[in-house]
């Protein structure tokens, strides 16, 4: 806003200059310096009285005067000599000058424009950002009020991480405690000593669960693994499986098919057709299949029949039904495909999502013995099952998403450590605009989906809350 000022302080001084100048030289320059008023001495009429140069060469000279029979005056006068070369060098010089006053005003003129445009502009310029800084404080002021709950949550965190340092300094200490235990193997005998290293096992375990587990607040981008199959399908590997056991395991399609196919490594199943076909002795139902523990489990076609199948023996190990739970298209997810029981492991263990008619069609979740198929325990929620895309658990939480295509988002949350439930807002990229598999795997901390014949990955982000009860 500066400049435009300076302009205008340049332009009336430069008028200031210009006036000034031209009060004092054009006088000067047109002869008006040396012109006198000549006064008449006594006694001479005014009839002989006129503005005469100093000089009387310069001037006309009235010699006599008188009047004629008519009244008027007859004057006798002596012209001056005529000085044609001086008064055409001051006419030159005005003219000149008259040129350079013109150029000048002009210039004046044209500056001016520009000082107007540069004041409008500022003006505008003003307005703008009147308005900018309108809308950075409301956004700030809007931020301020999205990051005001994180404070009692950061706070809380602070208080964690202590006890995180405690965790870890008694994993450090299971050293020495490892050591005092071989110098009393003499003084204990096998049992005792394998009780005591059993209970040190499970104090770490326990540990390292808790620091696994958290709540979701992220998922990454969508990572394409490969392109193949039908629109609806399972891929998934086994999250109790050896860390270089990598087999992968594919189904296609949602009903009447009965062979899985196994991969030996992620490689293969992305690089080659390298795999080996299991015939399961019933066709299954929907994507909701797992493997877990080196067994499958899936639904019966038609039926709320939950199996085991044992891929070492290929044989049924167990079978059991979910009393109640819809079958056949009756309670599936909102993208259909027979998707009425959808089978889930996470850091607990075995889950079953469906729903029945008690709730009034509203998800189960239920929490199954691995080896027995028994309900432990179920939950109820008020979430229609027809209403979501697709669902997984993660650390006992059921995360439901709003769609299956489009844009998708897990937007409610239900905790059956706290059997309460929540509304949240955790976008998830629908590559390619079809979801009709979504399932957890803890050991990897990744979504498996099959989303319109491409099987795809997604990294999660997990907040970890340690409590000092939970120690």
């Amino acid at each position: 806003m500066s400049v435009p000022l300076l302009k205008i302080g340049v332009v009336l001084s430069t008028m200031a200059m210009i006036t000034n100048w031209m009060s004092q030289t054009l006088p000067s320059l047109v002869g008006l310096n040396s012109t006198k008023l000549r006064v008449a001495p006594p006694g001479v009429p005014d009839r002989s009285i006129g503005v005469l140069p100093a000089n009387p060469e310069d001037s006309w000279q009235v010699y006599s005067s008188a009047q004629d029979s008519e009244g008027r005056c007859v004057c006798t006068v002596v012209a001056p000599q005529q000085t044609m070369c001086s008064r055409d060098a001051r006419t030159k010089q005005l003219r000149q000058l008259l040129e350079k006053v013109q150029n000048m005003t002009q210039s004046i003129q044209n500056l001016d424009q520009r000082t107007q445009k540069d004041l409008q502009y500022v003006q505008r310029m003003e307005v703008q950002l009147k308005g900018l800084e309108t809308k950075f404080k409301q956004a700030i002021k809007a931020k301020m009020e999205e990051l005001r709950p994180m404070i009692p949550v950061l706070e809380e965190y602070k208080a964690d991480a202590k006890l995180v340092m405690q965790f870890k300094e008694e994993v450090k200490n299971l050293t020495s405690v490892l050591s005092e235990l071989q110098e009393e193997i003499g003084a204990f005998d096998y049992e005792e000593l394998h009780s005591r290293v059993s209970n040190l096992e499970e104090r770490l375990r326990a540990c390292m669960q808790k620091l696994a587990c958290g709540k979701l607040t992220g998922i990454s981008d969508a990572i394409t693994i490969k392109t193949s199959g039908s629109r609806y399908g399972s891929w998934m590997t086994d999250p109790l499986a050896p860390d270089d056991d990598t087999r992968v395991w594919y189904m296609d399609g949602y009903h009447n098919n009965r062979f899985v196919r196994e991969y030996k490594s992620m490689a293969d199943f992305m690089y080659s057709d390298n795999f080996t076909s299991h015939r399961l002795p019933h066709p299954w139902s929907g994507t909701g299949q797992v493997v877990y523990n080196g067994s499958i489990y899936f639904n019966k076609f038609q039926s709320n029949t939950i199996i085991k199948f044992d891929f070492k023996t290929a044989t049924i190990s167990k079978s059991g039904q979910l009393d109640y739970a819809g079958y056949n298209n009756r309670y599936h997810y909102s993208w259909g495909g027979h998707s009425d029981i959808d089978l889930m492991v996470d850091e607990g263990g075995l889950w079953a999502v469906y729903a029945t008619n008690q709730n009034a069609g509203n998800i189960v979740i239920s929490k199954l013995n691995p080896a027995t198929l028994q309900v432990i325990k179920s939950y109820v929620t008020n979430h229609p099952k027809r209403s979501a895309g697709e669902a997984f658990m993660i650390c006992g939480t059921l995360y439901v998403t709003n769609g299956y295509s489009g844009g998708t988002k897990v937007y409610y949350a239900f905790n059956t450590n706290s059997s309460t439930y929540e509304y949240i807002d955790i976008p998830l990229q629908n590559k390619y605009s079809h979801i009709s598999m979504l399932d957890y795997n803890p050991r990897d901390r990744a979504l498996y989906a099959w989303n319109n014949g491409h099987q795809v990955l997604y990294n999660v982000t997990l907040f970890h809350v340690i409590r000092s009860e939970e120690l």
